[in-house]
């Protein structure tokens, strides 16, 4: 673990410094657990509401995190999981399949005032929701956030050979999407 995360471990994992110290997390990782999660739900208020509730699973859990991985790959974790539950109790509360639901949420983004993507950015946006949803998420994980496979192993609990060969495939049906024009 880093110094500086180390550090900050530390002041969360004390009372009397709890409250400043979370605040700074916050402000470290609010813009990125953000992004993560827009990627993969489309919908910035209901983006903003599972950042919240992840935000507050993080504070709630803090004092147990033991510090085997990255302080951010586990709040990565729990932010994949929050949005993961997020869709599928959608999918289950508006009677929709997975597939259904991703077409759903994309013609939902193309109205969503929010989102200032071109007409490039919404295709591939489409061809990204045709994929499984594990090659969405490694998808978005390595193309949008940049994230390195070791750091992905990390927070899906999977092996990089794994995520590796999942987002080549992605790749290629992205592309084979792309050229259907």
């Amino acid at each position: 673990m880093k110094l500086k995360e180390e550090i900050l471990l530390k002041r969360l994992q004390d009372p009397k410094t709890l409250k400043n110290a979370f605040g700074e997390l916050v402000r470290l990782y609010n813009e990125r657990l953000y992004w993560h999660i827009r990627n993969m739900v489309k919908d910035h208020d209901d983006t903003d509401d599972i950042l919240q509730n992840t935000f507050i699973k993080i504070f709630k859990n803090i004092h147990s995190f033991k510090g085997d991985s990255q302080l951010y790959s586990w709040m990565y974790r729990i932010a994949t999981n929050e949005s993961l539950t997020f869709l599928n109790n959608k999918s289950k509360r508006i009677h929709l399949n997975s597939e259904e639901l991703q077409k759903n949420l994309i013609e939902n983004l193309e109205s969503d005032v929010y989102f200032e993507g071109d007409e490039i950015q919404l295709k591939l946006q489409k061809a990204i929701a045709i994929l499984p949803e594990k090659q969405q998420l490694v998808f978005n994980m390595k193309y949008f956030q940049e994230l390195k496979y070791r750091e992905m192993a990390d927070i899906l609990g999977t092996s990089e050979g794994a995520l590796k060969s999942s987002y080549h495939i992605a790749v290629k049906k992205i592309e084979e999407y792309l050229k259907l024009d």
